[in-house]
């Protein structure tokens, strides 16, 4: 398909058509009513990514329509790219063509940006970098105000640190998140933010304890420990764990215990089937019966951890991908009833939609 076009005046009705055509596809699953959460129409992107296109002296920013891989569209800025990213992308693109250090096999550079106004620029090379790479992006993170970071095969550079602080307020609280460079962090700040609120109002009055499983760099799980006596997360990236770890301290959670494992594993420790030592200090019987939440990769839940939903009375789903929700979903029909239905447009003006489904025991 082709680089879609970011015309705000059409996004309304794109998002109507999203909507209804997921409203259409879960009806025979009992859904009639569909929140619909909007994105900002432009500026809406946390984190960017641009293969950069050397043409003699020139070197530009480019994307690649996949209808016509070989030819470069070259960008001055990036609409659908958070507003600080646009402000940088021209003053770091000029300082970059006028420095040889820098330039030389360059080959692409990834932005990530936070509400709270931290930048982490990655610049990726084709070269093994060296001590004068080092002085000279010292020198451009210095004068642009940003972290920065260089990589090449088998190489990183960090400067200062590999990761930002994420804040922002959610009903009445203050939020903390550390967003690790190269590990997964949500890119829509702002639906983010209405995903998180919705999850919280399902599980409003739900008490009792919480599973998560695909826990990430706790993104759901901060928001939602309050509404609950114990929660139980897990996850299976290492670099996410350090960064939920690091959240629980900075937002004073104390009622989480985090365990690294995958939800395969968890799965065959809640059903008795496998023991493992990281679980050995947590009474698994205390959450048999709890309150399940999953946000998991686009391909859905396994067979495994799909039998080990069915034993939850409630499960809050988030994804990515509705096919796999739809299967999943109707693999859960027979045991589970869907009480609430919400899609949040992570990405406008692609067929993409993120969807929420809070399922209940028949």
């Amino acid at each position: 398909m082709p680089l879609p076009v970011f015309d705000p005046a059409h996004y309304p009705d794109q998002l109507a058509a999203k909507a209804a055509a997921f409203a259409a596809r879960f009806a025979p699953l009992g859904v009639a009513d569909v929140a619909i959460h909007a994105s900002a129409p432009l500026h809406y992107r946390m984190r960017a990514e641009f293969r950069i296109w050397h043409d003699g002296d020139a070197l530009d920013y480019a994307m690649f329509d996949p209808e016509n891989p070989r030819q470069p569209i070259t960008l001055d800025t990036f609409p659908p790219a958070a507003a600080a990213i646009c402000a940088l992308m021209p003053r770091l693109r000029d300082r970059l063509r006028g420095d040889e250090t820098l330039r030389r096999s360059l080959f692409q550079v990834d932005f990530l940006t936070t509400l709270s106004g931290e930048m982490l620029v990655t610049l990726i090379y084709h070269r093994r970098l060296g001590d004068d790479w080092e002085a000279a992006a010292r020198q451009l993170a210095e004068e642009l105000g940003i972290r920065l970071i260089g990589r090449s095969k088998g190489q990183k550079i960090v400067l200062d640190r590999d990761w930002l602080l994420e804040e922002f307020e959610l009903n009445g609280r203050q939020l903390r998140y550390q967003q690790t460079e190269g590990s997964f962090t949500q890119p829509n700040a702002g639906v983010n933010r209405q995903m998180l609120a919705w999850a919280c109002t399902q599980a409003a009055g739900f008490g009792g304890n919480l599973v998560e499983l695909y826990c990430g760099n706790g993104n759901f799980t901060f928001a939602l420990a309050p509404l609950f006596e114990r929660v139980l997360a897990t996850e299976v990236s290492k670099s996410s764990v350090h960064a939920a770890r690091y959240g629980l301290e900075a937002n004073g959670i104390a009622n989480v215990s985090l365990v690294r494992m995958s939800s395969e594993e968890f799965s065959a420790a809640l059903a008795g089937r496998e023991s493992f030592q990281r679980l050995q200090e947590i009474d698994l019987d205390a959450f048999r019966h709890a309150t399940l939440f999953v946000d998991p990769p686009r391909s859905g839940l396994d067979a495994t951890t799909l039998e080990l939903a069915r034993g939850f009375d409630r499960i809050l789903y988030i994804s990515c991908n509705q096919d796999t929700l739809f299967d999943n979903a109707t693999a859960l029909h027979d045991t589970h009833r869907i009480a609430a239905a919400a899609v949040f447009d992570q990405f406008p003006y692609t067929h993409h939609l993120e969807c929420g489904l809070a399922l209940v025991r028949r």
